[in-house]
């Protein structure tokens, strides 16, 4: 999961059962339970212990493997139990030391994923039919509750000893950054001035008042809570769509060669461009669709946007988190726009399926994780390019787009089109709730409307342009210049100010609770973890289990 380069850990996200260091699953028909039982000497990195079910970022990898598979391999579970395989501790959330020895980028990153796997939970049970309870059987603080909060139903032992808490604030002078704050007013409702008082409280809070204040859903008897936790999800699982009979199909090791310059797999590669700090992913189509869903389930992790949504998602957390000094991502196309519409159809086709349903779902997730990047994304749209349907939302993601109008000088390709299908309508919205074309076009909602009349239409570049798809249309005379201009000018600025731009560009409309978590929540967490008084060498980050106090500039900024 984790090995040097020189002085550098690089983190690999792939992962299997068999090698699952601190997460124990057991299936029983309709019902899941998962269990955290972390290894205390199992952390990514040397240096700190994973005490009381703490996790690292090694800790979540293998929770979001779990996730992946709880959904693609086992449709027959309509409920999942989170819980803790050891005594009296649910879980303490993030260690802390390791938060304290980590660079200020390896926190954002880990925030970020955990965030993101949490969402996964909340979706599953929204949109997957497998329903997430948490059965909390000892303290429950920080990231632990934040991982309960993510879960449907939170079914706590009233014990005299079990509780909640997100003591960050008191305790270490940074925030619950996994979305805890967030849910905790706009999932769960607590009143405002109940959540102050609670996000202040180092012990938290235990019994009947975390009902009544509605931390949890319900609280029992240490004696009864597996058997009352059992019975809840067995009664979400009976309402669940998910087909009790049918086979999974098995997520298969990722195959990727990785050398100095290129990552690779089976359809998306990445040159790595480290002089100019350019990454250039391609995604490549396949050949046709599959003739049916049995066919389809028969290739299994093989089916072309399982595949692409597998390798997608692994590039960008490699990139994320192993390369950070790659501050822009090209993004490209190659193959044919027919058989990338005739793969759209069917999965619209076959929407009912619950393969087909995961896979859209995995998209939608793969592309959202796009949206939330802290990477500028210029597409490349030239001759030879697919950029239709699903892998046209690659364009409507990125920053900015630049569509080649014409053909090249000597070459005997045709000039690149773009091609909307029903997929770009709603079926991958971004975490504003909106499609990428809605938010595009808030000031003009008439005009997605107007562009359903061109699903199935081959757009060239002036097309493109006039109907707002894309940025910028050079012929081959400029192309060259204007693209490697664009290039170097990005490369010129500040990353710091890039990132705050795009992440404020990127989602208007609406807010959500994504939302919410991802530019406020974080962006605030993100600030305050470079701030003296949680990182400076008196602050409570830093002075945390050595029994002094920490020392605060009391100055509000």
């Amino acid at each position: 999961m984790a090995e040097s380069s020189g002085d550098k850990v690089v983190v690999d996200f792939r992962t299997e059962p068999p090698r699952y260091k601190h997460w124990r699953l057991r299936i029983d028909g309709r019902v899941a339970l998962l269990a955290m039982d972390v290894r205390e000497d199992g952390g990514l990195q040397p240096g700190y212990e994973l005490k009381l079910n703490s996790y690292d970022l090694g800790v979540d990898v293998e929770l979001y493997d779990a996730v992946q598979r709880l959904r693609f391999e086992h449709p027959e579970v309509g409920a999942v139990v989170l819980t803790s395989a050891k005594e009296r501790v649910f879980c303490a959330g993030a260690n802390i030391r390791m938060l304290g020895r980590s660079s200020h980028g390896f926190k954002v990153n880990f925030c970020k994923f955990t965030n993101e796997t949490r969402n996964a939970l909340e979706e599953a049970s929204a949109e997957s039919g497998q329903t997430w309870l948490a059965a909390v059987n000892g303290p429950c603080a920080g990231g632990g509750y934040e991982l309960a909060l993510a879960c449907r139903h939170i079914v706590m032992a009233d014990d005299g000893n079990t509780s909640v808490a997100l003591p960050e604030v008191p305790l270490l002078a940074v925030l619950p950054g996994t979305g805890g704050l967030t849910r905790l007013v706009d999932k769960r409702r607590v009143r405002r001035d109940r959540a102050d008082y609670f996000c202040t409280l180092e012990e938290g809070i235990k019994g009947q008042r975390a009902v009544e204040w509605n931390l949890v859903d319900e609280v029992v008897p240490r004696t009864k809570l597996e058997e009352t936790t059992r019975q809840r999800a067995t009664a979400f699982a009976t309402q669940s769509d998910r087909p009790a009979d049918a086979r999974g199909i098995a997520l298969t090791p990722l195959e990727r060669t990785i050398t100095e310059d290129r990552i690779a797999y089976r359809w998306v590669t990445c040159g790595l461009d480290r002089r100019r700090g350019v990454a250039e992913i391609t995604v490549a189509a396949p050949t046709a669709p599959p003739a049916d869903v049995a066919t389809a389930q028969a290739e299994g992790a093989a089916f072309w946007p399982l595949a692409v949504a597998r390798e997608l998602d692994d590039l960008i957390l490699h990139l994320r988190t192993n390369e950070e000094d790659l501050g822009l991502w090209v993004l490209r196309t190659a193959g044919a726009a027919d058989v990338v519409e005739a793969h759209d159809r069917f999965l619209e086709q076959h929407a009912s399926h619950w393969l087909m349903r995961e896979i859209r779902l995995y998209l939608r997730r793969t592309l959202k994780r796009l949206d939330v990047t802290s990477r500028s994304l210029f597409a490349l749209i030239e001759p030879g390019s697919c950029f239709t349907g699903s892998l046209l939302e690659l364009a409507l993601a990125a920053d900015r787009s630049y569509m080649l109008d014409g053909t090249r000088e000597g070459d005997t390709a045709p000039a690149a089109t773009l091609r909307l299908t029903t997929a770009n309508f709603g079926a991958y919205p971004m975490p504003n709730g909106l499609s990428r074309l809605a938010s595009r076009f808030l000031a003009e909602p008439g005009r997605v409307d107007d562009l359903k009349g061109r699903v199935g239409q081959d757009l060239d570049a002036a097309a493109a342009a006039e109907a707002g798809l894309v940025t910028f249309t050079p012929d081959d005379i400029d192309w060259d210049d204007e693209v490697r201009i664009a290039l170097e000018e990005r490369a010129a600025f500040s990353p710091d100010a890039l990132t705050g731009m795009e992440a404020s560009l990127r989602f208007g409309g609406p807010e959500t609770m994504e939302t919410k978590i991802f530019a406020r929540l974080s962006a605030w967490q993100n600030w305050i973890f470079q701030r003296p008084n949680a990182v400076g060498d008196r602050g409570a980050l830093q002075v945390y289990g050595t029994g002094q106090r920490a020392e605060f500039d009391r100055r509000r900024v």
